[in-house]
């Protein structure tokens, strides 16, 4: 089975099968390797229980993306298994194929991407006249993280496993401001 991370939102959420939990945690790096113990051991499922960790690199936070991806990393070569990348706009899509994905990205502008549209990210002036071209735009509302399990799979099937890197779709504020922006 899968187990899936997602760190790149707020607190933490765990997927194994039909199980999931948010854990509420300001701090992630210190919240997260206990929460998944936990979370296995509640459930019963043991480190041998996995055969891959799929792993949200974002968009989100650019600390809890980095923050769950080293963690998921370090799981996958100690447990010998496969870390499969899943990101957002994946989750929404899976759920709603023709929809505009739109994420408020914390910095006045969105995060956005549909089907033959590119992540990236967008003013609300821009996004206000483009969503128009898909029936439905989602993004307010919660994404569904169970739905990253078939997603994982479909990736893992497919043999052609990219690696986990964060999502980034512009630079942090350390680079802008190094640029002198």
């Amino acid at each position: 089975m899968i187990l899936i991370i997602n760190t790149a939102t707020n607190g933490i959420d765990l997927v194994y099968g039909d199980i999931s939990e948010h854990i509420d945690a300001e701090k992630q790096a210190i919240a997260l390797p206990t929460a998944v113990e936990t979370f296995l051991k509640t459930n019963n499922i043991s480190w041998q229980d996995l055969n891959a960790i799929g792993i949200i690199v974002g968009p989100g936070s650019f600390t809890g993306i980095r923050l769950g991806i080293a963690y998921a990393k370090g799981l996958g070569i100690g447990l010998n298994i496969p870390v499969i990348p899943i990101n957002l706009f994946e989750l929404y899509l899976a759920e709603f194929p023709d929809a505009f994905v739109a994420l408020e990205s914390g910095r006045g502008d969105f995060f956005v991407a549909a089907k033959n549209l590119e992540p990236c990210t967008m003013e609300i002036e821009e996004l206000e006249t483009r969503q128009m071209d898909w029936p439905q735009t989602v993004g307010h509302k919660p994404f569904n993280l169970k739905l990253a399990t078939d997603i994982a799979k479909s990736k893992l099937e497919s043999g052609k496993l990219e690696p986990a890197i964060p999502m980034y779709l512009r630079p942090s504020y350390a680079e802008e401001k190094s640029n002198g922006k």
